[in-house]
């Protein structure tokens, strides 16, 4: 009865890591004068330069995690940043999954201060959007809020890549802050 006990309790409260990312709390920064970037990220649209924050753009707030975070923008233009990067280990075809991370806007940077939603791909491919695993609600908190989103990959994913969004007819300049990734996680499954 004890080993059974265990057996179930190991299966339906357990999560066991399935893939992580490097600089999950984007602490490695490569130095710039003018623009740091968080180390190991890299961008996946043109225009992208992804900020490592605070310090630039009038960006003063503290990191959820550490001392720095990423910041994501949307422009008037339609124009939008994304980063992405390779996880640790393959999301395998028909796993259940869940993403931690969390997420909040600054109501100061520079002119790009409206609230917008973060997209979540994976893909096989590097910078690819095989599949949208996850679409945030608009992100207008200005504290820290973790995010938790469950998915079931469609394909085997390699690469996720972080998408600031915006939809509809008229565009916004708007920005997201990521901060504290937490390792992917199976999905916690009751085994009877």
């Amino acid at each position: 009865i004890i080993i059974l006990s265990a057996f179930f309790s190991v299966n339906i409260f357990g999560q066991s890591v399935a893939a992580q990312f490097e600089n999950m709390s984007f602490e490695e920064v490569i130095p710039d004068k003018i623009n740091p970037a968080p180390a190991v990220w890299f961008g996946c649209q043109p225009g992208t330069t992804p900020d490592a924050l605070p310090g630039v753009w009038d960006v003063k707030k503290k990191a959820a995690d550490g001392d720095y975070y990423a910041g994501l923008l949307t422009r008037a233009d339609g124009s939008y940043e994304s980063i992405g990067q390779r996880l640790s280990q393959t999301l395998e075809k028909n796993g259940c999954y869940t993403l931690t991370l969390d997420l909040a806007r600054s109501d100061r940077y520079m002119t790009f201060n409206q609230p917008i939603k973060l997209r979540i791909w994976g893909s096989s491919n590097k910078c690819g959007k095989g599949q949208l695993i996850a679409e945030s609600k608009l992100i207008a908190n200005t504290r820290w809020q973790a995010f938790s989103f469950a998915f079931i990959a469609k394909s085997d994913i390699k690469y996720i890549v972080f998408e600031a969004y915006h939809e509809g007819r008229h565009s916004r300049k708007g920005n997201v802050l990521i901060d504290n990734i937490r390792p992917v996680k199976r999905c916690v499954r009751a085994s009877l």
